[in-house]
C-alpha cells in the first residue's frame, strides 16, 4: 500500500462493515418487499456499493453512471444509467457527499427518468462544504470538513483501494 505523508487513521474498516450493515438494515426495513435499483456513481463509491449491496436481502438492480464535474465547469455525464427504473425504487449510493452540485444534477437526471422513489445513500455526510440544499436519506455518519481517503475516496487517484479511511493534510 503507497501511503501518503500528512495520513492521520480515521475510521477503520471494522467501524466502516458496522456502518455498512447499520445503512443495509434500514434500506430493508424502509423497502422490504420490494425491488431496488442501486445506481453507483463512478468511481469512488465502488467499494461501499459492492458491500451495501452484498449485505442487503432484498432483489436488486445494479447500474452505473459516470458524471463529470472539472473545476469551473459544469457537470456532465460521460456515461449515463442503462436500465429503465420508470416506476423503480432507486437508491443513489455515494460514498461522500460534500458540496453537493454532482450529486444535485445527478439527482435531477434521475428524478426526469420517474422513478417511484428516489433515495440517497451515503457513508459519509460532510454537510459543512453543502453549496446545494441536498439531504441524503441514509447516512453512516456526519463528518468535519477534513479531506478524507480511503475505502474508494481518493488523492489523485492514491488511496482508494485502503482498507480504512484517513484523514489527509494535503
Amino acid at each position: 500500500m503507497q501511503m501518503r505523508e500528512g495520513m492521520i487513521p480515521s475510521i477503520s474498516r471494522k467501524e466502516i462493515d458496522e456502518m455498512v450493515a447499520g445503512l443495509a438494515r434500514e434500506i430493508e426495513r424502509d423497502f422490504e418487499g420490494k425491488e431496488l435499483v442501486m445506481i453507483c456513481p463512478l468511481k469512488g463509491s465502488v467499494l461501499f456499493m459492492a458491500d451495501l449491496s452484498r449485505k442487503i436481502k432484498l432483489p436488486q438492480v445494479i447500474d452505473f453512471v459516470y458524471v463529470t464535474s472539472p473545476k469551473g465547469e459544469s457537470c456532465r455525464i460521460v456515461k449515463d444509467i442503462s436500465v429503465d427504473i420508470q416506476g423503480k425504487h432507486v437508491l443513489i449510493i455515494e460514498e461522500i457527499i460534500d458540496a453537493g452540485r454532482t450529486l444535485s444534477f445527478l439527482k435531477a437526471r434521475i428524478n426526469a427518468s420517474y422513478p417511484a422513489t428516489l433515495k440517497i445513500v451515503t457513508l459519509l455526510d460532510k454537510p459543512a462544504l453543502r453549496e446545494l440544499p441536498l439531504n441524503p436519506d441514509y447516512v453512516g455518519r456526519t463528518i468535519e470538513d477534513r479531506f478524507v481517503i480511503g475505502y474508494g475516496m481518493d488523492s489523485e487517484e492514491i488511496g482508494r483501494n485502503y482498507g480504512d479511511i484517513y484523514n489527509f493534510t494535503q
